[in-house]
């Protein structure tokens, strides 16, 4: 193989498989990108075996055809420190050569027939979805997803497919956060896709993409783009059964003010006591130390007596930070029991902190 390409589109690529690749251990052929041409393109790809990403460049001048693979750290730390020129590329046996003018770098290959296989969408049921909407809405619902939780099904958020609508849901058992989209799907299914495959998803989609689906993985395709993610194996909460049917008290919040007040408070403690007052709320840190900080904004709520409730900041500062335009719901029953955030589709349930 030998292959001449622009140095920005190849470092372009690279960075983008890197979050594919294992990096704790370099002996195994999944710390290496695989590279191949096929006649007029190169095909990169990157795997860790959980999640991977496939791709090609169209720009490239392909001297002889081939396959090989190369340690997709050191090969990225090459490129980077090229010149903005073309760059050859050249496999001789066991050895991948990087050559720019009288600059030569070489490293190790494994055998690339032995490169894991990527799973193909050819046969496989799709996803009827809009694209923007399905990015858009795991945005929202990523802060909300669990880390490392023992529960497997809780480090992924929930795509539920029902009949006339989509649900988009987290949780990590202290909040809730769902994203209903409306739709009307050929058929109903429930998939978890792991936190980092979301993530990942949010950095390179965002539009045109075509879903697929089997047993076991999620794939996305997109132009030059193929990407998969392994599933989780679990079965998700029933959170239709936290969603809070009635609601005694219903508050229009702007979202300006609220922010601004809680940042305040944040400077002391991230966790606040909120007062309800009739014409007012007022925002108290509640730090065991020696410090207080305290504000409060003046807003209509249908309380006639004091109503007094604590939260941690970051949940309600989370929410804020996905929703659209400058007013949203707050829906609350008692000071201990779980409370509302809406904004259009878009709703968060937490749990206050028992005072």
């Amino acid at each position: 193989m030998k292959i001449s390409v622009q140095k920005s589109i190849l470092e372009q690529v690279l960075s983008q498989l890197q979050p594919f690749l294992e990096k704790k251990d370099t002996s195994q052929i999944t710390s290496h990108v695989y590279i191949e041409t096929d006649g007029t393109n190169i095909t990169l790809k990157a795997t860790d075996y959980e999640i991977g990403l496939k791709t090609k460049i169209e720009d490239v001048d392909i001297k002889e055809e081939g396959k090989a693979t190369a340690n997709g750290k050191k090969l990225l730390d090459i490129v980077r420190i090229l010149k903005d020129e073309e760059i050859v590329l050249e496999q001789k046996e066991d050895t991948l050569f990087i050559k720019q003018g009288h600059s030569k770098f070489k490293l190790p290959i494994f055998d690339p027939l032995e490169y894991p296989i990527f799973p193909q969408i050819d046969n496989k049921p799709n996803i009827s979805i809009n694209s923007v909407e399905f990015v858009t809405s795991l945005k929202k619902v990523t802060p909300a997803i669990d880390t490392n939780n023992p529960k497997f099904e809780l480090n992924g958020a929930l795509i539920d497919i029902k009949e006339e609508f989509i649900n988009i849901v987290a949780t990590d058992t202290r909040r809730l956060a769902l994203v209903k989209i409306q739709n009307s799907p050929k058929t109903t299914l429930a998939l978890i896709i792991p936190k980092k495959a979301i993530l990942e998803i949010q950095k390179l989609f965002l539009e045109d993409i075509n879903i697929f689906y089997d047993e076991t993985n999620l794939i996305i395709k997109s132009g030059n783009y193929l990407f998969f993610t392994k599933l989780i194996n679990g079965k998700f909460p029933d959170y239709e059964r936290i969603v809070p049917k009635d609601l005694r008290f219903q508050l229009n919040l702007p979202k300006d003010k609220m922010v601004e007040a809680i940042k305040q408070i944040t400077t002391i403690s991230n966790e606040i006591k909120l007062t309800f007052l009739k014409d007012r709320i007022i925002f108290k840190s509640l730090s065991e130390e020696n410090i207080e900080a305290q504000t409060e904004i003046e807003v209509e709520t249908p309380f006639e007596e004091k109503f007094v409730m604590a939260i941690n900041s970051r949940y309600l500062l989370d929410f804020l930070a996905n929703i659209e335009g400058n007013e949203f719901q707050m829906g609350l029953n008692e000071p201990e029991l779980p409370f509302l955030l809406k904004n259009d589709n878009f709703l968060t349930i937490i749990m206050p902190i028992v005072i």
